[in-house]
């Protein structure tokens, strides 16, 4: 049986102007990735500030310095709709490398910050 779900991953952000790489391992039940989706602790930062490159099973979907406000989404937006699409298949290993880069825009002060990686996933259930 298929079943939708929202997986979260994390990265912490402890100082300005730097770049912080995390690589995560999805659940063996993932079938395919339907969409992601950025979000922070922090909006103003994450918009202003950054930029990430996420590869899925080793291929790039998000390159490098693709900017974060191109990939979150506002209250104005239908929870329906907010997900970037990217529909993938084939998960195999299932691993997903989030690279973030903070970089300072003279428009914020930096405070540590989570920057959030939201997956839209279809499930399968293991009998």
């Amino acid at each position: 049986m298929l079943k939708i779900v929202k997986k979260r991953y994390d990265i912490q952000i402890a100082e300005a102007n730097k770049s912080v790489s995390k690589t995560f391992e999805l659940d063996k039940t993932v079938k395919r990735i339907k969409g992601v989706l950025v979000t922070s602790d922090k909006d103003d930062l994450l918009y202003y500030r950054g930029s990430q490159k996420i590869e899925i099973n080793n291929q790039e979907y998000f390159p490098e310095n693709y900017e974060s406000k191109l990939l979150m989404s506002g209250i104005n937006v239908s929870p329906n709709e907010r997900y970037y699409k990217i529909d993938t298949t084939n998960i195999g290993n299932g691993i997903i490398k989030l690279s973030y880069t903070d970089a300072d825009d003279g428009r914020t002060t930096f405070a540590a910050y989570r920057v959030s990686l939201y997956v839209d996933c279809e499930t399968e259930d293991e009998l």
